[in-house]
């Protein structure tokens, strides 16, 4: 679980970040999934871009990316959805510890 501090931090991170995936009227697929869980291993901090044609509700589809992928959700700010994930052999961000 993050602290607030660390949420802070990975903001300003993500902040020049562009979305690297669309999530669009297909919804979340298993592909979609496990395409981001090897992203997340690569790179820690994504961004996830969720289009106007999508029907469900952003809060539960950024909740679906998530769990799906075992990451924290950092923000959600307007349709754009921020994942944080330690990764496993390739950890670039060193988070503020918390008190």
């Amino acid at each position: 679980m993050l602290t607030g501090k660390q949420k802070r931090f990975l903001r300003s991170e993500a902040h020049h970040l562009d979305p690297i995936f669309q999530v669009g009227k297909g919804g979340v697929s298993e592909t979609m999934l496990k395409q981001l869980e090897d992203a997340l291993e690569k790179r820690e901090l994504i961004k996830i871009s969720i289009l106007q044609n999508n029907e469900e509700d952003k809060h539960e589809v950024a909740e679906e990316l998530a769990r799906g992928t075992g990451a924290e959700l950092v923000q959600l700010i307007g349709h754009t959805v921020i994942l944080y994930k330690q990764s496993v052999n390739n950890r670039q961000i060193e988070l503020p510890k918390s008190k």
